[in-house]
C-alpha cells in the first residue's frame, strides 16, 4: 500500500519516498486510531497526512520520552536542532533527517502556512518547563500550538467546499477535541511525567489538586472528588466535539469518511473512559478492536459511495456540454 500511496501522490525521488515511508511507520506505530482512519483517505493524500503526523510525533517523542537520562536542557537543544533543520529544509531543501524532509515537502506541495510549524514547536518547548495550567484559557493557549495547528495544517491537504477560513475554526476545534481526549485518557501517565493537563480551576471546583491525584495514582485508590472532576472534564470535552463537528461537512466529500471515522473513534475513547467509571488514573481506556473495525467498515462504505458520486459527476459532465457540440471523447 505504501508504494501505491507514493505513486498516487507523484512522489518519485527515492530518498523522499523513503522519508515519507518512515513517517507512515511512525503513524502506524503510535497512532492506531488515527492511522486506521487515514486509510480511508484518497490514496494521493495519505502520504501528506503521514508526514504531518510523523513530524508531530517526532517532536512529541523528544519531549515525552520517559528516558530520564535526558535533562530538560538536552531536550531543549534537540527541539532547537529540529526547528533549525525544518527551517533550512523549508528554505533550501537537501536536509538529512527523513521526517523533516517529508514534512517540508508536504508544506511546499500544499502551501501550508510556515507559522503553524513555529507555533507547534513553541508548545512542544513549553512542555519542558510548564507542568500544569491554572485555567482552561491557559490550556487553550497551549493547545493552539500543540493541537489546533495540526487541524489547520491538515485543511489544505484535505480540501474544503467552503472558503478555508470558514472551515478553519472547526478544524482547530477538532484538533483540540482529540488532544483533550488524550489528556483525559492519559491523566495517570502524564502525572508520571510530572504534568497535569486538566485545568486546575476545573479540578479545584471539585476539591481536587495535584497531591490528591498523585495519591490516587500511587495507591490505586479512588476518591469521589476525583470522579466528579473527571466527569466534568468529559462534559467539557464533549462540548468541543460539538463545536468541531459542523466542519466535517465543509470538507471535500471524498475525505469526510476519514475525518468522520476519526471523530467517532476518538469520541469512543470518551465512551470507554465513562464505561470504566473514569478509572484513568489506574488504567488506560481504549476503544475495542471490534468497535474500531466496525467504525472503519462503516467509513469504508461511505468512501465507496463518495467515489461513486464523484465518478457520476465526472461522467455526467461531458453530456452537459452536448448541446454546444463540444462533447469530450
Amino acid at each position: 500500500m505504501t508504494r501505491r500511496e507514493l505513486d498516487a501522490a507523484a512522489i518519485t525521488d527515492p530518498a523522499l519516498r523513503a522519508a515519507y515511508t518512515e513517517c507512515r511507520r511512525l503513524n502506524a506505530r503510535h497512532g492506531r486510531t488515527y492511522f486506521l482512519a487515514t486509510r480511508l483517505l484518497p490514496l494521493e493524500r495519505r502520504s501528506a497526512v503521514h508526514a504531518l503526523y510523523g513530524f508531530a510525533r517526532w517532536a512529541d517523542d523528544i519531549v515525552d520520552d520517559l528516558d530520564r537520562s535526558r535533562t530538560p536542557d538536552e531536550r531543549d537543544r534537540m527541539l532547537k536542532r529540529l526547528e533549525g533543520d525544518l527551517a533550512r529544509e523549508l528554505r533550501t531543501g537537501g536536509g538529512d533527517e527523513p521526517v523533516v524532509r517529508a514534512v517540508a515537502d508536504t508544506a511546499h506541495r500544499y502551501d501550508i502556512d510556515r507559522a503553524l510549524f513555529a507555533d507547534f514547536l513553541a508548545s512542544m518547548r513549553a512542555d519542558l518547563t510548564v507542568t500544569d495550567y491554572p485555567t482552561y484559557a491557559d490550556l487553550r493557549e497551549y493547545m493552539h500550538g500543540s493541537a489546533a495547528v495540526i487541524g489547520l495544517q491538515m485543511l489544505p491537504v484535505l480540501g474544503t467546499v467552503v472558503p478555508r477560513e470558514e472551515a478553519a475554526p472547526h478544524a482547530a476545534a477538532l484538533g483540540e477535541a482529540f488532544q483533550l481526549t488524550n489528556f483525559l485518557r492519559d491523566v495517570g501517565e502524564d502525572l508520571d511525567r510530572g504534568r497535569v493537563y486538566l485545568p486546575a480551576d476545573l479540578l479545584a471546583a471539585h476539591g481536587v489538586d495535584r497531591p490528591l491525584l498523585e495519591w490516587s495514582r500511587r495507591t490505586g485508590r479512588r476518591d469521589p472528588r476525583i470522579h466528579a472532576a473527571l466527569v466534568a472534564a468529559e462534559a467539557m470535552i464533549r462540548a468541543v466535539y460539538r463545536t468541531a463537528e459542523p466542519g466535517i461537512a465543509m470538507l471535500d466529500p471524498r475525505v469526510r469518511p476519514c475525518i468522520r471515522t476519526a471523530f467517532t473513534l476518538y469520541g469512543g475513547i470518551l465512551d470507554a473512559i465513562a464505561s470504566q467509571d473514569y478509572a484513568v488514573l489506574h488504567r488506560r481506556a481504549a476503544v475495542s478492536r471490534l468497535r474500531r473495525a466496525a467504525t472503519a467498515s462503516a467509513g469504508a462504505v461511505h468512501v465507496l459511495r463518495a467515489r461513486r458520486r464523484a465518478r457520476g459527476v465526472r461522467e455526467a459532465a461531458p453530456a452537459d456540454k452536448a448541446p454546444l457540440g463540444r462533447r469530450e471523447r
